[in-house]
């Protein structure tokens, strides 16, 4: 092992990268099934409260709830991770620990045993929400433990991204193909397939360019062109909506598409490779590198965002009376299609996260004379006294609660739009185009407050290893 190397600029090999971003492709394939299909599910099949218009209100107001406690979840999982150092690893043990029981109830998620029970709802959705926590928290902490090298990181969130949007693609394209073969359709939806394929496709094209792309533009700049990219294709896809039935355009439709979806996996994709760069920050200015409190904060404001952005799609569709349209032959209604559909989702995904576990493994974290003073409240201290932190943190309510908006909207956009009113209609456009557009001009002002250079990382990291080797 070389000298840089043991300050802790480790280079790591493809196969740890890989086996890193197994673990977003597995959250993936069970979290985004959720996230894009769950409120469709609510209000068409399982039909929460009887009524689609109802369903939609009742999910939208569990969605907002069940991100209230996770405001309060979340600050004691990252306490508890950094805290703890579990012998199968302080960060990746959560992997399995909580990733066999967010499998379960995943798959519970699309169960119609209870139907239509509000109760059940609840108590399934609420509990994979908190299993999530208890991987994502320290899953996200895990990036920052690999290495300090700020290179390795931007190719390591690469990577992570690369294969995130992987899981993105096999949920938005794969979810609607293998409902409808359970289902027995005679006509797949692949036009539906394709749109929502199109929200990751980009990903196989971009996210490996990142690092090249980052060097040549610099980061500030390419979260403004790329945002700006995301902007215009929501806005092409609302004018070519207008324009006819989805089906009379849907070439245009699809190139509007993949515009919107490239702007927007790089200019979200690349904002996870920033909290490495806070959390050393933070070391640098307190002297703890406390990455499970960091990492609990993002998390409560990229639920935030979530919040919001699972809020409003069920109160527009309520407020604008939807109703599931008994013609639609897009998304079958088999309950049971669904239920198997997140059952394979679910156990590939469990699948993969024993492997992301297998391939990684924690070198740059506290020691437990640091841990063992590690309590809630430093959560909030650090938000107030890391100004990096808290402009990550509005960066991620916006970019969150925009992906959220459009994933759950999307559903709705190509499964026969046109048999909706035209109230209807407008209210799932302004889903799909308009909200999120608005939500990207205030992550782009928001980014432009971000201070923190790859120079100035690349200084801080390299003061903190002499600071440690000296007292060593």
């Amino acid at each position: 092992m070389d000298n840089k190397q043991e300050k802790g600029f480790y280079t790591l090999s493809w196969m740890q990268r890989i086996g890193f971003g197994a673990g977003d492709l597995a959250q993936n394939l069970i979290y985004q099934t959720i996230c894009m299909y769950l409120l469709f599910f609510y209000t068409d099949v399982y039909v929460l409260g009887g009524d689609a218009a109802k369903a939609a209100g009742l999910a939208g107001t569990m969605f907002l709830v069940v991100r209230i406690i996770d405001v309060l979840w979340d600050p004691l999982v990252g306490t508890f991770v950094d805290k703890h150092n579990p012998s199968l690893g302080k960060y990746r043990s959560y992997l399995v620990t909580g990733g066999i029981p967010l499998t379960i109830l995943a798959i519970l998620c699309f169960w119609d045993g209870f139907k239509p029970s509000i109760i059940y709802a609840y108590i399934t959705y609420v509990g994979m929400s908190m299993l999530y926590t208890l991987i994502n928290v320290p899953y996200g902490a895990l990036n920052s433990s690999l290495t300090r090298d700020t290179n390795e990181i931007t190719v390591l969130t690469s990577v992570r991204m690369f294969m995130a949007n992987v899981g993105g693609l096999c949920v938005s394209a794969g979810v609607p193909i293998i409902v409808a073969l359970f289902a027995g359709a005679e006509n797949l939806p692949f036009k539906m397939a394709l749109f929502m394929g199109l929200g990751s496709l980009p990903s196989f094209i971009f996210m490996p360019l990142v690092p090249a792309i980052k060097r040549k533009v610099g980061k500030k700049n390419m979260f403004y062109i790329f945002l700006s990219v995301a902007i215009i294709g929501m806005a092409m896809l609302y004018v070519i909506s207008k324009m006819g039935t989805v089906n009379e355009n849907i070439t245009l439709v699809y190139i509007a598409q993949f515009i919107k979806s490239t702007g927007v996996i790089v200019a979200t994709g690349y904002m996870w490779a920033l909290i490495p760069e806070v959390i050393s920050y933070g070391e640098y200015t307190t002297g703890r590198r406390i990455s499970g409190i960091v990492n609990a904060l993002t998390g409560i404001f990229f639920k935030a965002g979530m919040a919001l952005g699972g809020v409003i799609p069920g109160w527009v569709l309520a407020w604008t009376n939807y109703q599931a349209a008994e013609e639609a032959q897009t998304l079958p209604k088999d309950s049971n299609a669904w239920f198997l559909t997140m059952l394979i989702f679910a156990l590939v995904g469990l699948a993969l996260l024993i492997f992301c576990f297998s391939q990684t493994k924690e070198r740059v974290v506290m020691d437990d004379s640091e841990t063992k003073n590690v309590k809630v409240s430093d959560l909030w201290t650090e938000f107030l006294r890391n100004r990096p932190l808290r402009i990550i943190a509005l960066f991620f309510i916006t970019a969150f609660a925009m992906m959220s908006v459009g994933n759950a909207a999307g559903a709705y956009f190509m499964n026969d739009l046109e048999l909706q009113t035209p109230l209807a209609q407008e209210g799932i456009r302004w889903l799909v185009c308009v909200i999120p557009a608005i939500l990207l001009l205030v992550a782009m002002f928001i980014i432009s407050k971000y201070e923190l250079s790859d120079e100035v990382i690349d200084r801080i990291n390299k003061e903190i290893e002499a600071k440690q080797t000296a007292a060593k």
